[in-house]
């Protein structure tokens, strides 16, 4: 497998990650850390029904100071924000006890409408506050589920928007825009061998109905909701290359 790692160099020496718990999130994570001097970490509850990811980011980043000590002197400070009124807005199967399903537009319902471009307006705030240049966030328009404020286009957009309206030079950061799920996987072998692997394989949390009562060959989840799907589908073919 052909793995392409982001090699932009960094604009500055610390960076702000959005970091929900998720396997895309940990290894933004685990590049950022690689990459900058200090990291910084952010999320956000708004609601959402998968709410145990907020507690497994905990564990994720104890776990990477324990295991990866070089990365566990650059991670900082995290910040979490509280963005309930997302949830109180959105009527979706994500901040809602909902059937996951299709919407008349062919988005799924999962899609909470403005949440990534609140969650990173919110981390521009904080960074601004923070001295820090770089966000870095785990959007990817290559194997997703459809969502247009993970595009590029959007994220381009929105960093001009921020630049404009804080009179600053921030760089959008996102490792994972052009890779899918198996190169995702790989992506963290890459970064971090067979222990950062193993961490994001079992700590980490993308199931959208929140299951963690099975642990399955590439996680725990519910095994069928959206997010399962496409992570058990990565990890099927990452499996398959490193057999090849």
């Amino acid at each position: 497998m052909t793995l392409h790692v982001p090699t932009t160099p960094p604009a500055s020496s610390s960076a702000l990650v959005l970091f929900s718990g998720g396997q895309d999130s940990t290894t933004c994570l685990a590049w950022a850390l690689e990459h900058f001097d200090r990291v910084e970490t952010i999320s956000f509850d708004y609601g959402q029904r998968h709410v145990v990811e907020l507690d497994c980011r905990t564990r994720v980043a104890a776990a990477l100071r324990a295991r990866f000590p070089e990365w566990g002197a650059k991670l900082g400070e995290d910040h979490m924000i509280d963005l309930k009124v997302l949830g109180q807005i959105s009527e979706t199967a994500l901040t809602q006890a909902r059937t996951i399903e299709l919407n008349a537009n062919q988005l799924p319902n999962t899609f909470v409408p403005g949440r990534n471009l609140m969650f990173l307006t919110f981390a521009a705030a904080v960074a601004y506050r923070r001295g820090l240049k770089v966000l870095v966030g785990g959007m990817c328009e290559t194997d997703y589920s459809g969502y247009p404020d993970c595009r590029d286009d959007t994220l381009k957009a929105l960093q001009v928007a921020l630049n404009l309206g804080m009179d600053q030079r921030f760089v959008i950061e996102t490792p994972l825009m052009w890779i899918d799920k198996a190169r995702t996987w790989k992506l963290s072998e890459s970064l971090g061998g067979q222990p950062l692997v193993d961490l994001i394989r079992t700590e980490t949390h993308t199931c959208y109905l929140g299951q963690r009562d099975v642990l399955h060959e590439w996680g725990y989840g519910c095994g069928t909701c959206p997010a399962c799907e496409l992570r058990a589908r990565g990890w099927a073919a990452y499996v398959s290359a490193r057999k090849a």
